[in-house]
């Protein structure tokens, strides 16, 4: 059976070639403390109970995601609210993981390529990781996402890498081409949420983050589909696990085992 690759519509950076590890994670809710898409849908959009109900059709199968997301953030335009005025909210309301900062600090000390793979858009998250991290931090951090349309009369729409896909961007891209690399490095994959789906059954080590308000999508999603993956709460917990395979205290298949950090 042969898959078919949807079609790219926006670039990727080059891959990271000759490295014995690359970590690659969501943004949204996992790198930061909130989904940026759902702050926006839930405050200025449709609500929080009826973007549950989507995500809830998307985990059942009776909608994409790429559709269902596009309703969500369409809602936030219908309510009158611009881009500019959007990336403002976000800057000021949506932080950072307490632990991302060591967490990069020690991916990039030990020459590990840390790439965010998201399926939000480009400008937010730039907006947001440039406040938290800084300009010159965050310009060193790849970013695969999906970007904006803003239209003439100020209205916006949201621009999807993978436009056939019913994921709108499928995130397993950008961790597959890794795997036809002649030596390829230990993957390991960051996610949260119903948008890490495509990406969940491809990387070697899975962390999947555990909300504490109990949108644990992914997690259910990797229960029902048998894939493997460590429960994570914050980077921190998950640093100790990524310095132990990195640096020869356990393997993958022992890091799995965990099953929580």
């Amino acid at each position: 059976m042969t898959i078919e690759i949807p079609q790219s519509t926006l670039p990727y950076p080059p891959l990271y070639q000759g490295k014995k590890f690359v970590v690659l994670s969501d943004w949204d809710g996992t790198i930061t403390n909130y989904d940026s898409n759902d702050y926006m849908t839930d405050h200025l959009g449709i609500g929080r109970e009826k973007r549950r109900e989507l995500n809830m059709e998307i985990l059942s199968g009776k909608q994409t995601f790429r559709d269902a997301f596009r309703e969500m953030l369409a809602s936030v335009v219908a309510n009158g609210h611009s881009f500019e005025e959007c990336k403002k909210i976000l800057r000021e309301n949506i932080k950072l993981d307490p632990g991302f900062k060591s967490f990069h600090a020690y991916c990039k000390s030990s020459d590990i390529p840390l790439i965010i793979v998201s399926s939000g858009m480009a400008p937010t998250i730039r907006a947001v990781l440039s406040n938290l991290v800084g300009e010159e931090a965050a310009k060193e951090i790849d970013v695969i996402s999906n970007d904006v349309e803003i239209k003439d009369d100020g209205k916006w729409e949201i621009k999807y890498r993978h436009p056939t896909s019913g994921y709108g961007h499928d995130k397993s891209q950008a961790i597959l081409p890794y795997r036809s690399l002649e030596n390829p490095p230990i993957l390991f994959f960051f996610g949260d949420g119903v948008s890490d789906m495509s990406a969940a059954a491809h990387a070697d080590v899975l962390f999947v983050k555990e909300k504490p308000y109990g949108e644990n999508d992914l997690a259910a999603y990797c229960v029902n589909n048998g894939i493997k993956h460590i429960l994570f709460e914050d980077f921190e917990a998950a640093l100790k696990v990524v310095k132990d395979v990195v640096e020869g205290r356990k393997s993958v298949k022992e890091a799995l085992e965990m099953g929580k950090c």
